[in-house]
């Protein structure tokens, strides 16, 4: 697969989510150890949807690294270019579940594997044979791994790819929020395909009111050409051109954790602009494109974990009738 020209390839962080998962006999809390990591995330539902897939990063030589690349690759994810650090540990990050399904993060990454990526371990020509090129601020956290960043989109940029940017803000990794704002609005300069949350909208625009806080980006990013904004158990909306569309979320009950929703989502938009390209999108289009990408994040919400809990199309469209 080294040499296939892929659908989209990811930058970014492969992790190990320990989510909470009961207690001991003797009450200790029991953590289950999920491959994780937005980005790979994303490709694990693509691999879904039947596209080509590959990912590009670091993960440490140690039993987490293994099984990640081998977790992500079951999944169908080309993992030729994820790079083992022989001195730096994998990136790992324990989820509690609160109350309402929203989760409080605490990682160990000082420092992670993930963010040890350097230029010179770029696959260039696999980036820029790319249709779509997706990344998410995680791995803008530190200045090497920026450049990677960086180098990476640019590359992609220069062979015709398409830009996915997933904000995926997550403050205690930052030295800073100001670094992190600063960070995002290079992400929203440079993307065409954004998927940002109802709370990162917020930290940018300064709007709760999401049709005020998508007009603000998309006077200040007129390169963005798809940008939806979800808004957890609420839903989605999609903004392209003039149009505006809202599709209430999937509710059926079942919810685990919500860990990979938003990544699910974003794969879904990705799958279908490699479907239907950015042009000339409708109404009913975007309606059509919002309501799978709900139902598939609700889907991943009834599992725990995000790679090995991606449904299928079939169990989607099953779902969705």
């Amino acid at each position: 697969m080294a040499n296939a020209r892929f659908d989209v390839v990811a930058l970014g962080e492969l992790l190990i989510d320990f989510t909470q998962n009961g207690c001991s006999g003797q009450g200790n809390p029991l953590f289950e150890a999920n491959p994780g990591g937005a980005p790979c995330n994303v490709l694990a539902m693509l691999t879904k949807l039947g596209r080509r897939c590959a990912f590009v990063g670091k993960v440490g030589q140690d039993l987490f690294g293994r099984q990640l690349a081998a977790a992500a690759g079951e999944a169908g994810i080309c993992m030729d270019h994820l790079v083992f650090d022989p001195a730096v540990g994998t990136t790992l990050a324990f989820v509690q579940t609160l109350p309402g399904g929203d989760r409080d993060f605490s990682f160990y990454r000082s420092p992670g594997a993930d963010m040890m990526l350097t230029e010179n371990e770029l696959p260039l020509g696999v980036i820029a044979s790319s249709r779509i090129f997706h990344f998410g601020t995680l791995s803008m956290t530190h200045p090497g791994v920026r450049a990677a960043t960086v180098k990476a989109i640019g590359c992609a940029k220069q062979g015709g790819a398409l830009i996915s940017f997933d904000p995926n803000l997550r403050p205690p990794l930052w030295a800073s929020l100001a670094e992190a704002k600063a960070q995002i609005e290079y992400g929203l300069a440079h993307c065409d395909i954004l998927k940002i949350a109802d709370n990162e909208l917020e930290f940018m625009t300064g709007e709760t009111d999401f049709d005020k806080g998508a007009a603000i980006l998309q006077q200040q990013y007129p390169g963005i050409r798809l940008l939806n904004v979800t808004a957890g158990a609420a839903g989605s909306h999609a903004y392209y051109k003039n149009l505006r569309v809202f599709v209430p979320a999937c509710q059926k009950g079942g919810v685990i954790e919500t860990t990979g929703a938003g990544d699910t989502f974003c794969a879904c938009v990705l799958g279908f602009v490699l479907e239907h390209g950015l042009e000339n999108l409708t109404e009913a289009k975007l309606s059509e494109m919002l309501r799978f990408a709900n139902t598939a994040a609700y889907l991943v919400t009834t599992k725990k974990g995000a790679i090995r809990a991606m449904p299928t199309p079939a169990q989607v469209q099953e779902c969705m009738e």
